[in-house]
């Protein structure tokens, strides 16, 4: 609640979240906890869309990592990133979904998830929740912009096909342009530009690559996953960086965790030099020399194929993508081979599209918002949130907690806003 103020106060204030996301969801909880009343739009039959599908797998909510490393999950834009996190942080989330009265456990990997691994009975008790709290929803209103100073809704339900809203204040939580199916799909762009709001494009981001794999490979391999595989890689601005996991081969790439992991700068090096170039260690348990002295050594009538099996695990995939990737010259000889093995160069052409991607970059830019109160310069009384603006982060429970911190922040904002007329209306 903002100081000085009680819940009477806020009655007869209405704030518009439009976007029944993370981030909406968590405005509109900040602000009916706070006595607004608070109407919440979304295009969609139903809210949580994209919430649920990503909670399929398994939901991962945040991550254990210490504040500091946690941080800094949000690379460039780290610093503008921490404030929602000091406001909302991991231990936060935790918090806030035990009182929901759900458990939560701590992964091998450090991820966070609820006891059941489940999505949808989080969703249902948050709902509840916010419902209870006087929350009004509703659904298969599509956000037009602005007219006359009133937001401009479709719906089926109006009779005359358009739906006229006047608000104190707004919030906007309409996410990124990946999975459009779910109500993600960018089209608020168009409408903030109108408004002379400086917009980022969007890009994919924790996405797959393509890549111009044989006919012959490609049939063999394709949904193979490489396990106990690492990745090297340098950036544009130079910086080299390994990692180790698991990913997968798809009919024209790459796709899964560990190339998730490293999207951000792959997508930026192809946008500035048209490909990408990753390094694979077939074999991250062994070191070179112990490679070499592997491929070197005598194989009797074995073949090459069952020998690398025999010593050092390369089979299937692992033996496909060295035959892909290199000559028969280059196979046949034992240093080549060994080298390769260690650091087989995969050459990324292109990322996939934005549609298909976990996530989005680009967005509103931060210069475009006030920094402490994510309110838009250009839009008195509009706040944005959530995969809106302009940040990423790899997966691992980091886009969530940003979310959820960012609607509290923007929810905050809102509060200062109306409540700041709310005293100048009454002093008049």
């Amino acid at each position: 609640m903002v100081p000085g103020t009680t819940p009477d106060s806020f009655q007869t204030l209405r704030v518009a979240v439009i976007g029944g996301g993370p981030a909406g969801l968590m405005a509109a909880e900040v602000l009916s906890q706070a006595g607004v009343r608070v109407d919440l739009y979304d295009a969609m039959p139903s809210v949580g869309r994209k919430f649920l599908l990503a909670g399929k797998g398994g939901m991962n909510v945040t991550h254990a990592e210490p504040a500091a490393e946690f941080v800094q999950r949000y690379g460039a834009r780290a610093r503008q990133v921490a404030p929602w996190l000091a406001g909302f942080d991991a231990q936060a989330v935790r918090a806030w979904i035990h009182g929901l009265g759900i458990d939560t456990f701590v992964g091998t990997s450090g991820r966070v998830f609820p006891a059941d691994m489940k999505a949808a009975p989080l969703l249902r008790a948050w709902l509840h929740r916010l419902r209870a709290a006087g929350v009004t929803f509703h659904m298969r209103h599509r956000w037009l912009g602005w007219r006359d100073g009133q937001l401009v809704f479709t719906s089926p339900s109006s009779p005359h096909g358009e739906t006229l809203v006047t608000a104190d204040a707004v919030i906007l939580a309409l996410g990124g342009g990946s999975w459009a199916r779910l109500g993600s799909d960018g089209a608020w762009v168009g409408v903030l530009k109108r408004e002379s709001v400086a917009v980022a494009p969007l890009a994919p981001s924790n996405c797959g690559f393509d890549v111009d794999w044989s006919a012959h490979f490609s049939s063999l391999h394709a949904g193979a996953p490489l396990t106990t595989v690492a990745i090297e890689s340098t950036g544009l601005d130079g910086r080299q960086t390994r990692r180790q996991g698991q990913f997968v081969i798809t009919a024209g790439g790459v796709e899964g965790s560990l190339i998730y992991a490293l999207s951000a700068p792959l997508r930026d090096q192809i946008a500035a030099a048209g490909s990408a170039t990753i390094y694979l260690d077939l074999a991250p348990d062994f070191c070179a020399g112990r490679v070499a002295l592997d491929v070197a050594h005598p194989r009797g009538a074995r073949s090459l194929s069952s020998h690398l099996q025999s010593r050092l695990g390369i089979k299937g995939v692992k033996s496909g993508l060295l035959r892909e990737c290199l000559t028969k010259e280059q196979f046949a000889d034992p240093e080549q081979l060994a080298h390769a093995i260690k650091r087989l160069p995969v050459v990324l052409k292109r990322a996939r599209p934005l549609n298909e991607a976990i996530s989005s970059a680009g967005g509103i830019r931060f210069e475009a918002l006030d920094a402490a109160t994510l309110m838009l310069h250009r839009l008195p009384g509009v706040f944005a949130a959530g995969e809106m603006l302009d940040w990423e982060a790899p997966t691992g429970g980091y886009l969530l907690t940003a979310c959820f911190a960012s609607g509290r922040a923007a929810a905050r904002g809102a509060l200062a806003w109306v409540e700041q007329h709310a005293s100048l209306s009454r002093s008049k």
